[in-house]
């Protein structure tokens, strides 16, 4: 498994470095800080106003792996374009998914 994507007490986190105003939505990519750490690529078209494009995030991860977006709970990263998810889903096929899509 990706650094940006681990299992830890029953629920996978997920790592994103969100860049927001992007000419489209998309996922995909990874980005790896100065600090080593690596962190899924994503972006939305959305201004970071009012927690607008945090939601517009959670639309898309939901659409593009196939889960239900009450599962995502944003655990850090709420005003920073770093973000931290836990994901209240995972069995094997939901790490499956996100491999294949993200991380091709």
């Amino acid at each position: 498994m990706s650094d940006c994507l681990t299992l830890k007490n029953n629920a996978l986190i997920l790592r994103i470095r969100l860049t927001p105003k992007a000419s489209r939505n998309a996922i995909g990519g990874i980005y790896t800080d100065e600090k080593g750490q690596e962190w899924l690529k994503a972006s939305v078209t959305t201004v970071p106003e009012k927690g607008r494009a945090n939601d517009d995030l959670i639309a898309l991860l939901s659409k593009q792996f196939k889960i239900r977006k009450g599962a995502f709970s944003l655990v850090a990263g709420d005003t920073d374009r770093h973000k931290t998810f836990t994901i209240n889903e995972t069995a094997e096929s939901v790490i499956d998914i996100i491999r294949k899509i993200a991380m091709p």
